[in-house]
């Protein structure tokens, strides 16, 4: 059985003191991807930042309290992957990848498009460029378990106001038209939906008004899988009892046993 968790952080140290390490001590993850992790690792002097039982590994961004990503694994890799030879994914820390025996597990935050246009087209970039690497991924002999905050809501059970956000990024139509291509011509699956089909299922919500009391949230974290996986998605899990960030930790089991 593999445990997995996909969390952006928002901040590795703030929800450090919010007790999300303490959290997640409990929890036997095998696996845990953050994103969003806005630190550099000469920063991170605490040893709550090296969880105990883990081989922890960060790609930091360039620019100092931005972006960042990080796996912490029960099992040491065979290989691990942090450049995509681009910007600004290499730049600003936004992919890593473990490999094990004919497994990988890939942490990833897709930019932002909210603040603007120039913001909204380097999305767009990064998006054409990443649609081809997942295409390359496509073509080997393993199995994929992407965790990423995709920054993107997919259909409208995925998000409690879409009426009101389909002209906002993050539901616009070519968003989530990019992702009906990963899911239809590249064959990737939603694990979530796998097992869940419930709606109100939402990992960020706004820090204005009363968005996470009222649970008025979107759903932007996913654990995307090749289909070799389907049928070993067990359950699926979004954790909510304590507020660690603007998101929340995606939880996911696989029948499958990571081999190092």
């Amino acid at each position: 059985m593999a445990k997995i968790i996909s969390f952006n952080a928002n901040g590795i140290r703030s929800a450090e003191r919010k007790g999300f390490f303490d959290w997640l001590a409990q929890q036997d993850a095998d696996v845990v991807c953050l994103q969003e992790t806005k630190a550099q690792e000469h920063q991170l002097e605490s040893e709550a930042f090296y969880p105990l039982g883990y081989h922890t590994f960060y790609n930091d961004a360039q620019k100092k309290g931005y972006s960042g990503t990080a796996i912490y694994s029960r099992q040491k890799p065979r290989k691990l992957i942090d450049s995509l030879g681009w910007d600004p994914a290499d730049s600003e820390g936004r992919y890593l990848q473990a490999d094990y025996e004919k497994f990988s597990v890939i942490s990833l935050y897709l930019p932002s498009g909210t603040s603007g246009e120039a913001a909204l087209q380097k999305k767009y970039r990064f998006m054409d460029l990443l649609f081809e690497h997942l295409r390359c991924l496509r073509r080997k002999r393993r199995q994929f378990v992407i965790c990423a905050d995709w920054n993107i809501c997919h259909k409208e059970i995925d998000l409690k106001n879409w009426r009101a956000n389909r002209k906002n990024s993050g539901f616009l139509p070519e968003e989530r038209a990019w992702l009906d291509r990963i899911f239809d011509e590249l064959g990737f699956i939603d694990s979530f939906r796998v097992v869940n089909q419930e709606p109100d299922q939402y990992t960020w919500w706004s820090n204005r008004g009363q968005a996470w009391a009222k649970n008025v949230g979107w759903r932007l974290d996913y654990q995307l899988i090749t289909p070799g996986l389907r049928d070993r998605v067990v359950a699926a899990g979004i954790y909510k009892k304590q507020r660690f960030s603007d998101h929340s930790p995606q939880i996911m089991k696989f029948d499958w046993d990571i081999q190092p």
